[in-house]
Formats: structure tokens, C-alpha cells, sequence
């Protein structure tokens, strides 16, 4: 059955940097979910699975505007030190973890003062060319409540 919208998907993905270096795999956990056409991968992994079948195996390079968007220079933003949650003692480099209106969102620290830290707002792959590489396991229709929340639900969902 081809991928269209209201399918559930289920597949492992690494994904690799301009460098080819592996940022990221799922073949050691739990294969990712998602309820296609709603919007919960990115847009250029989203279009690259459409039509395509379980058992499919295949690799896509996505550009930035298709993946995490563009940097943005004035990302950056002064937080009291309290606010990051994650670690102890914080450094440059770190990812963090702050509480914004929208809900817990990671970023990543560039400068620790004494009560404040400079953190970059940036997605961590923002303004990245991405490869991943897919294999897709499974493709099945969406439940009711599946539609219903706009997600899939199980194994690799929300559950």
C-alpha cells in the first residue's frame, strides 16, 4: 500500500551531516511513527515518503528550508542560569533544556555569565543540508483516534 495521507508510517532513519557524519540513527531503539499529511516530520522527509511502500529502502539530502529552516543571527537570547535544566555545571556547547510559553524547548548554550547564559534559540540542525537514509517497515491506515489527534499512537508515537 502506497503512502498517501492518513497512513500510518513506521521507519528507522539515520540522518547525516554536509560531512557525512551520522548525527543522528533509530535502528538502535524503537522505529519512528508518524500519521502522514499532518505535519509531524519535516516537510522534505514528508515528500520524499509519499507514494513509496514498506520495505522500501532509500536515501533523500532535504535542504534547510525543507528540514529545520534557516539560522537565524538573532537567535540568540539572555536567560537567567536557573532556567536551564539538564545539568549541574553549564559550558559552551551544551544543549539545554528552558521552558517557554510554547512548551520545554532545547537549545544550545554560546556564552555562561555568573547569573545569566547566552543560549542560541536555533533548532540544532537549523540551516543544515540533511541526508537521511530510510527503511520503511510499515504502513497501515490511521485509527479513528489516531485522526482524531492528528498523531500516530504505539510503538514510536505518542502513547
Amino acid at each position: 500500500m502506497p503512502i498517501e495521507k492518513n497512513q500510518v508510517v513506521l521507519f528507522h532513519y539515520s540522518v547525516r551531516d554536509e560531512q557525512g557524519n551520522v548525527v543522528e540513527d533509530s535502528r538502535s531503539g524503537e522505529p519512528n511513527a508518524y500519521l502522514h499529511g499532518h505535519g509531524g516530520i519535516i516537510k522534505g522527509l514528508e515528500e520524499a515518503l509519499e507514494g513509496r511502500e514498506a520495505g522500501d529502502v532509500f536515501s533523500v539530502t532535504v535542504t534547510p528550508e525543507k528540514a529545520y529552516g534557516p539560522r537565524k543571527p538573532d537567535a540568540i537570547q539572555r536567560v537567567p542560569i536557573k532556567h536551564l535544566v539538564g545539568a549541574k555545571r553549564w559550558k559552551p556547547g551544551m544543549i539545554a533544556q528552558v521552558q517557554t510559553e510554547k512548551g520545554p524547548r532545547h537549545v544550545l548554550v554560546a556564552k555562561v555569565g555568573h547569573k545569566f547564559a547566552d543560549v542560541d534559540t536555533n533548532h540544532p540542525m537549523a540551516g543544515r543540508t540533511l541526508t537521511f537514509d530510510i527503511n520503511i517497515l510499515e504502513v497501515r491506515d490511521a485509527d479513528a483516534e489516531e485522526l482524531a489527534h492528528g498523531h500516530a499512537h504505539g510503538p514510536g508515537g505518542h502513547h
